[in-house]
């Protein structure tokens, strides 16, 4: 299903005043009003393919309906959300739950829907039908060199596959860790996944990268072979100048300072991307901004003046991605109430002071630098990334439209009742 333009233009239409009257009332406070547009009309967050279905529990699956069935429908539902924010024009495939049977045809349609392929993710947490030998005792890091290069070959596999769709880049999470003190020695494990991590590398384009994304547990919980930041970097330094540190919002323990994590991995250019979620207690994979926004603007504090340091682009410098998992929303809407909280915490952040916080802080004046970033935080800036998705030909409100289109009803009546999205 897609909603036609003349749909937007008119619902654009009956809310038109009722915007302009609050975008006027915030440009007349802001002096760079048009500068933010321009950078919140290039910013692109892309949509995983599993995202586009009802997520989990150990518990239950609680599925809408109408839950794309295969990957040109999901392909469908990424660019049906692009007509309503204009911000995610990417799809990130999962691999073997996203195999094109036919790549080229593939490539086609996506571009046809005006969609491009963000990062490839490869999958050896988790045994496929028929599979020998298995990955329960984890896979890079396994102790039998069959396991290892069966996950090694698959990692090349998927890039391969990406070369096809035109993608640039790998994300590689590994579930690799053990749950019992002396199930596992650290540093043979670690040696391994770093051997297989070297020749998954080397397999690499010249003008692609390769992210190494890190989780604090689970699904081992005592220790993980990639769990913290560090482990990250470890690995990407020794890799090489194509490799990079992922960071997924939820991979960390409770109260870990994220916005400094960015600082210093931005700092040492060794940064790749995000995965976007959030979380009260650990991978809760909840909707971006929906329990720590204070800490979401707090990081994109970091990225705009670390990357303006570096001289980086905003849009195209780092890679943009939601991850999270819907198991009590419609799928669509989280993942639009998600890319609006980006954008609203990346518009709020281009509007602190740098000049004056930098002076703030080499004062020491603590009391001013947090009435600088609170200012910028608690400013209303909805109206801004609204102005943006009308300039860009998308929705004022993507939800109202999605609502009024009754768009999960159609998709229910065209897919069916009883669809499942996801591999898992």
């Amino acid at each position: 299903m897609q909603i036609a333009n003349d749909f937007i233009k008119e619902y654009n239409q009956q809310n038109i005043t009722t915007h302009q009257r609050s975008f006027s009332f915030l440009s007349d406070q802001i002096e760079n009003t048009t500068e933010i547009i321009k950078k919140l009309m290039a910013l692109q967050v892309a949509i995983p393919s599993w995202a586009l279905g009802t997520g989990g529990t150990r518990f239950g699956r609680f599925p809408e309906g109408g839950e794309p069935r295969n990957l040109e429908e999901k392909m469908q539902d990424v660019a049906l959300l692009n007509s309503l924010n204009r911000s995610c024009d990417a799809i990130s495939l999962h691999i073997p739950w996203d195999i094109p049977q036919d790549p080229g045809a593939t490539k086609s349609y996506a571009t046809s829907l005006g969609l491009r392929f963000d990062a490839m993710n490869s999958n050896t947490f988790q045994d496929q039908p028929g599979q020998t030998p298995s990955y329960k005792f984890g896979s890079l890091q396994h102790t039998d060199k069959a396991v290892r290069q069966l996950a090694i070959d698959h990692n090349i596999e998927v890039i391969r596959q990406g070369m096809e769709l035109g993608s640039k880049s790998i994300t590689v999470w590994l579930s690799d860790g053990s749950s019992f003190p002396g199930q596992l020695n650290f540093r043979k494990a670690f040696q391994h996944v770093l051997e297989g991590l070297t020749e998954i590398y080397s397999a690499l384009p010249d003008d692609w990268k390769m992210f190494v994304e890190y989780k604090a547990y689970e699904p081992n919980f005592y220790s993980m072979t990639v769990g913290d930041w560090g482990q990250s970097l470890l690995y990407a330094n020794k890799l090489g100048p194509k490799a990079f540190t992922l960071v997924d919002l939820g991979h960390h323990l409770p109260n870990a300072n994220i916005e400094q994590i960015v600082a210093l991995l931005l700092m040492e250019g060794k940064l790749g991307g995000f995965h976007f979620n959030d979380s009260k207690y650990g991978d809760d994979d909840l909707t971006t901004g929906s329990i720590k926004p204070y800490q979401l603007f707090l990081i994109f504090k970091e990225l705009v003046e670390g990357m303006d340091a570096r001289k980086m682009d905003h849009a195209s410098g780092l890679a943009w991605m939601i991850d999270a998992s819907h198991n009590i929303k419609d799928p669509l809407e989280d993942l639009l109430q998600s890319v609006e909280a980006i954008q609203i915490s990346y518009a709020q952040a281009l509007l602190i002071d740098q000049d004056a916080l930098t002076k703030a802080q080499n004062d020491n004046d603590v009391v001013l630098a947090q009435e600088i970033l609170q200012s910028a935080f608690r400013t209303d800036v909805r109206p801004l990334v609204a102005e943006a998705r009308l300039r860009n030909g998308g929705a004022l409100s993507p939800i109202g439209i999605f609502r009024s289109a009754n768009v999960r009803k159609n998709l229910v009546n065209e897919r069916g009742k009883n669809t499942q999205a996801t591999g898992l």
